[in-house]
């Protein structure tokens, strides 16, 4: 093979070149911006988003937060909502003395306006900026603020929201990166034949990592949590191939002698077997590519390039360093500290039928619970920080003192006359869990004409096509009653205004909701079917793949279901994702016995010994490939403070090792059960079945 002496050749100009790759990999590392804000990544025809973007365009309005400050005279709150208004990219803010200063008088302002926006010791104002939610300088104009305000002022809001996360995340992620690299050593370490391996693999590993997170330059932005766990995933996932091209030039090495021709030999072996690995592992990234909710095309595009990366590295770059460090590699060997899995094996083939029956009972709760955790998953994003964040402490007081647990926006016709909006109004504040609705005409009430009042005041809540209206509820976001709620308004909106639209982060979960619900049953899908036709293709049967995949979909339904007996709740991207990369990052554990299994059967052994065997030599490369994940992910989900990132890594952790025991325990149970089925329905295997069928017989 051409492409395997070129390597073993030239190993250090491969060093050199992927070396002067890194510097512009870590440039565009750099300049790669982070979006943090979930709701970015709706679907830009949803009403919610194009209300949103008509905000921004026809009011110069995007983001929006309330400021709740305490004990401070009302004087000092004037000069202070002052102060707050000459920050950069603040449009405008909203108090009683926006009205107040004006000349009308106070006596005509209705009361319940200053109650809304007033308790006994605190008072509360709306803040617009002129740009969008989670864009930096709004971050910026949020941290500003905080600067302003001091430590009597809350600042809630989704602005601030993204803002606490991604201070959270810069200060979380280099710690993901050292954990997962520290345990996945230590695993490693355990687990291999060799002290310096472990570091030879991360090396390699490592180039190919920040190889991907610079590629994703031009792909303009990612998501906050394909940056967090892009690193320890593809550490985690490619750490495999690496571990298979070492046993085998080992193994080439004992044979001839020779390292260079050992690694050429070894190179060919691992290429064939680990692009047949991570076609599956690509697979399962891919499927999230047809998410509607595009952050799955964004975790999906950003992983799958990072196994194809860690392929190429791990037949160009590890091949590479291995030579070049070949003598202490050789040097620092050690015997594998895994015991002789063949006593193991013989007793899993002996008491096959109590794995078959333990397999029956396990599904129907397994899939019970896996049902019921997606129904208990959370759409709350402020779920996800931790309760001494400034944002949740804002949020707390915004709903413990003014009893607003949610904010949405009204979109409504300029045009639309101030009678059918003041009727709306009134029919919107009857609804359940509604605060109230403020708009230019609730502000001034019907005996000031609003051609009086001053462009200060109408510019805020008027522009040529739209009139803004603000609704404050007292349900929080992602509720049921929140989102029974708003759609009792948008109800009641079409029918005074059929162009009307109702916007806010309510509203937009209520879609993300919907969609992502779709997503899941769709993403699941098409991974299911993808692995399918590329396990039925390898092994060439038709019987394998539904083994294959449903001891691994078994897998999924005990980490999936889990939650549900433990009382936990899930944030809605955890199931979507983990169903797919789980059976991706997997199945590879069952495809390695399966095909020693056939290999055996063909060569002549009966169905119980061909299982033993490979059951009995896939073992190691199992619990070294699951413990890797395992490790890598572990420990930044007890780390993280970042509940997304944190439930995401703990059901990786979870679902390495529920894999790699099903694998171990169940899988030979049907693969001996259904011996016969998979020798009629694979290519290869008939005319052995028939021979060694009539040698039973005898």
């Amino acid at each position: 093979m051409k492409f395997a002496k070129a390597v073993v050749r030239r190993p250090v100009p491969i060093l050199i070149i992927t070396l002067i790759l890194l510097v512009p990999s870590v440039i565009g590392m750099i300049s790669t911006r982070i979006n943090y804000d979930m709701l970015d990544y709706l679907p830009e025809d949803m009403e919610t988003v194009k209300g949103q973007d008509a905000l921004l365009k026809d009011f110069g309005k995007g983001a929006f937060s309330f400021v709740i400050v305490e004990d401070m005279p009302a004087k000092d709150v004037a000069a202070l909502k002052e102060k707050i208004e000459k920050t950069d990219h603040v449009d405008t803010v909203l108090w009683y003395d926006s009205i107040a200063d004006l000349s009308v008088p106070m006596e005509l302002l209705p009361e319940k306006l200053y109650r809304q926006f007033n308790t006994d010791n605190a008072t509360m104002m709306a803040v617009f900026f002129d740009t969008s939610t989670s864009s930096d300088i709004t971050m910026d104009a949020i941290r500003q603020i905080r600067q302003i305000t001091g430590k009597q002022c809350f600042v809630s809001g989704m602005s601030a929201l993204v803002t606490d996360l991604k201070d959270l995340c810069e200060k979380e992620e280099p710690v993901y990166v050292g954990i997962a690299v520290l345990l996945a050593s230590a695993a490693m370490l355990l687990l291999l034949d060799s002290w310096l391996i472990p570091f030879v693999f991360l090396a390699s590993i490592g180039m190919m990592i920040l190889i991907n997170l610079g590629t994703n330059y031009f792909m303009g932005e990612i998501s906050y949590i394909t940056k967090a766990l892009s690193a320890v995933l593809q550490l985690a996932v490619t750490m495999d191939y690496s571990i298979f091209l070492w046993h085998s030039y080992n193994e080439w090495r004992q044979r001839s002698g020779d390292k260079e021709s050992a690694m050429a030999s070894a190179i060919r072996e691992t290429l064939v077997s680990i692009v047949g690995s991570s076609i599956t592992t690509v697979a399962g990234f891919i499927a999230l590519c047809f998410m509607s909710f595009t952050m799955g095309r964004d975790l999906g595009i950003v992983m799958a390039k990072g196994v194809l990366l860690g392929v190429l590295g791990c037949v160009t770059v590890l091949p590479s360093l291995i030579l070049i460090f070949d003598k202490p590699l050789q040097k620092t060997k050690h015997r594998s500290l895994l015991p002789d899995m063949n006593g193991l094996a013989k007793g899993v083939v002996r008491i096959f039928p109590v794995f078959l029956l333990l397999f029956v009972l396990i599904v129907p709760p397994a899939y019970y619970g896996y049902s019921k955790t997606q129904d208990e998953v959370y759409y709350d994003l402020s779920k996800c920080l931790p309760d001494d964040m400034d944002y949740a402490i804002a949020n707390r007081k915004l709903s413990e003192e003014f009893h607003v647990a949610s904010t949405h926006m009204l979109l409504v016709d300029g045009d639309l006359p101030a009678k059918s909006v003041r009727e709306m109004s009134e029919e919107m504040e009857q609804v359940d869990g509604i605060k109230y609705v403020l708009g230019l005409e609730s502000i001034v009430g019907s005996r000031v004409p609003e051609e009086v009042l001053p462009e200060s005041l109408t510019g805020m809540l008027k522009s040529g096509q739209w009139k803004l209206m603000l609704i404050n509820s007292e349900y929080p976001v992602a509720s049921d009653q929140v989102n029974d709620q708003i759609n009792e308004l948008n109800s009641i909106l079409k029918k005074y205004d059929k162009s009307g639209m109702l916007i806010g982060e309510g509203p937009c979960m209520k879609d993300m909701i919907e969609t992502t619900s779709h997503d899941f049953q769709v993403v699941n899908m098409i991974s299911i079917i993808a692995i399918f036709l590329i396990i039925a293709l390898v092994e060439k049967s038709v019987s394998l793949p539904f083994i294959l995949i449903a001891v691994i979909e078994t897998a999924i339904f005990i980490n999936l279901g889990l939650p549900h007996y433990l009382g936990q709740s899930l944030p809605f991207i955890a199931p979507i994702c983990i169903s797919t990369i789980q059976l991706g990052a997997t199945v590879d554990y069952a495809i390695l016995m399966t095909t020693r299994y056939k290999s055996e059967r063909i060569g002549g052994k009966e169905k119980k010994e061909a299982v033993r065997i490979a059951l009995f030599t896939s073992i190691p490369s199992i619990i070294v490939s699951g413990m890797g994940l395992f490790a890598a992910t572990f420990g930044v989900a007890v780390y993280s403070d970042i509940d997304m990132i944190g439930s995401m890594c703990m059901l990786m952790a979870r679902g390495a090792i529920i894999s790699m025991l099903a694998v171990i325990l169940i899988l030979p149970a049907l693969l001996i059960l259904a011996d016969p089925l998979i020798c009629a329905t694979t290519i290869g295997m008939r005319k052995k079945n028939l021979t060694n069928q009539k040698q039973e017989d005898a």
